[in-house]
């Protein structure tokens, strides 16, 4: 798959680049290594009976295989919840996390637009527990979404909202790249996507030449 479009928020960008580069060229090379696998959903929603669609559960699975093979790991924390004046205790609560290495940790979501939110309230929620550093939002771009199934969301949105939030939430470093398919082989919105993808090629251009000339990227 490609990137098509990367988000910093609270500079989390930045500092994967800086103090973690190279668990920010293993997640440059997951995105990369997960194949196109073709339209393999054929969807059953009203008025797109037996339309082919991009698969969120195959795509998943693949992402799934990529960060494993790199020694990524999922996990979940567990907790009792407590609230103020109630006397029940909930035993045995918990969050999980699709993959961790090293104080940082990767979400990849295919599905409805309150789980996108709800992962950056889980990257708080880790955040505030020590057991990390920036979190690493992966999401399909809109032209992507229009492919899939209507239960998953877009990253454009998310985007959107944090902007007009503000820096007010999360209060945690935070990276949010948006995925598309590869243009060779698809045919769907070509010139547009074209145009965001070589957008983005520029953007990585400049970033890297940026940190050659610090010095900071080795150039070989």
């Amino acid at each position: 798959m490609k990137q098509v479009y990367t988000y910093s928020h609270l500079g989390g960008e930045e500092i994967l680049l800086v103090r973690y580069p190279e668990l920010s060229n293993e997640i440059d090379e997951i995105i990369e290594a997960v194949p196109c696998l073709g339209r393999t959903k054929e969807s059953k929603e009203k008025g797109m009976e037996g339309t082919d669609l991009f698969g969120p559960k195959d795509i998943n699975e693949k992402f799934k295989e990529e960060f494993y093979e790199r020694d990524w790991e999922e996990g979940r924390d567990y907790f009792d919840i407590e609230i103020p004046n109630y006397p029940h205790v909930v035993k045995n609560s918990y969050k999980q996390w699709d993959f961790e290495k090293d104080d940082i940790m990767v979400e990849v979501q295919f599905g409805k637009y309150a789980f996108m939110f709800y992962d950056l309230a889980k990257f708080q929620f880790f955040y505030n527990r020590g057991k990390m550093e920036i979190g690493v939002e992966i999401v399909p771009c809109h032209l992507l979404q229009k492919e899939m199934s209507s239960g998953v969301s877009y990253g454009e949105q998310l985007v959107n909202d944090l902007e007009r939030i503000g820096r007010n939430f999360p209060s945690v470093p935070v990276k949010i790249i948006l995925i598309d398919m590869p243009l060779e082989g698809t045919n769907y919105s070509i010139e547009e996507r074209k145009k965001i993808h070589d957008t983005h090629q520029e953007k990585i251009d400049d970033i890297k030449k940026t940190l050659e000339d610090y010095d900071i990227l080795d150039e070989d």
